[in-house]
């Protein structure tokens, strides 16, 4: 059965994004952190879940984003974090590419 819900966003262009790196956009009022992890993208809350502090601060390294902060690691894919003091998974969001574009599905997922 064919998804009838919320349709995908245009984020931003897929040359804007290499592998090894992170980009904070906005869908609506709403900040998300694109990862490119070796060429796949993912899409999280950009926002820590420990404290308010931008994940787009952080480093990525494979699949783990850093937050600044107080040191928290979270996987992209999952959104689950790896290392306390978080210990609140990331929303996930669906990730299309298509014709050169990234785009966001702002259905928040949230890790079982």
């Amino acid at each position: 059965m064919p998804d009838t819900g919320t349709l995908f966003t245009f984020a931003v262009s897929v040359d804007q994004l290499r592998p090894g790196e992170t980009l904070k956009v906005f869908i609506g009022n709403h900040p998300i952190l694109l990862a490119n992890v070796d060429g796949s993208i993912y899409a999280v809350d950009d926002t820590c879940t420990h404290e308010d502090s931008s994940l787009a601060l952080g480093c990525l390294k494979g699949e783990l984003v850093t937050c600044t902060l107080h040191g928290s690691r979270f996987n992209v894919r999952t959104g689950r974090p790896q290392e306390e003091p978080a210990d609140e998974p990331l929303n996930t969001y669906p990730v299309r590419l298509e014709n050169g574009k990234i785009l966001i599905k702002p259905a928040a997922q949230k890790p079982q």
